[in-house]
């Protein structure tokens, strides 16, 4: 969850919403904080999601990101599990941590590393060099800023982007929170 002023919106990669279908007949839920077969906050329905259209045309690795619109109008999510600010222009190096939920995983992985500038022409995006993110883990969250009390932070980038996250679970990729995913979460507020 990330904090909007609807209290409603989630953020994973782009290339996992592909082919999903939303809406009142949603077939994509949302279960915050899963573990070992618990959803300790309820299921609830993903009923639409905000797109850059530089993904939807061409799959711009630099546009990986998604905002999901979660629950039911005027139910606010994030009043029971809390959100993450989103924070836009991070400067790099920066310590993060990053939590991803591999497919054949009962419960989600986090590693603390420093995320780094990836260094290839035309490409806005950080690395991260940690094992385990396998295929599943895309769409986790890059944090930083972590509160001890309350283990909420800010999100700086999710699992995607480059190679849709990377090919070796030890090395992951985010496109980067530019002005292009600040004017996306805009849209995505403007639009809960």
């Amino acid at each position: 969850m990330v904090r909007s002023p609807h209290e409603d919106l989630a953020i994973t990669a782009a290339h996992c919403m592909f082919g999903r279908k939303l809406g009142k007949h949603s077939t994509v839920t949302f279960v915050p904080g899963y573990h070992d077969g618990k959803a300790p906050y309820g299921t609830w329905l993903v009923r639409a999601k905000f797109i850059d259209s530089a993904w939807r045309k061409h799959d711009d690795p630099n546009n990986d990101v998604a905002f999901l619109l979660i629950g039911r109008p005027g139910h606010k999510i994030q009043k029971r599990t809390g959100g993450e600010m989103v924070k836009f222009t991070v400067a790099l190096p920066a310590q993060v941590r990053v939590i991803g939920y591999p497919d054949t995983a009962k419960r989600p992985i986090k590693c603390d590393n420093t995320a780094t500038r990836l260094d290839l022409k035309g490409y806005q995006q950080m690395v991260f060099d940690c094992g385990g993110y396998t295929d599943g883990t895309s769409g986790g969250p890059f944090l930083m800023n972590i509160s001890t009390k309350t283990g909420l932070g800010d999100v700086i980038g999710v699992i995607g982007g480059y190679e849709l996250g990377g090919i070796y679970a030890d090395v992951s990729y985010s496109a980067r929170f530019l002005t292009n995913i600040a004017r996306l979460y805009k849209k995505a507020v403007a639009g809960s």
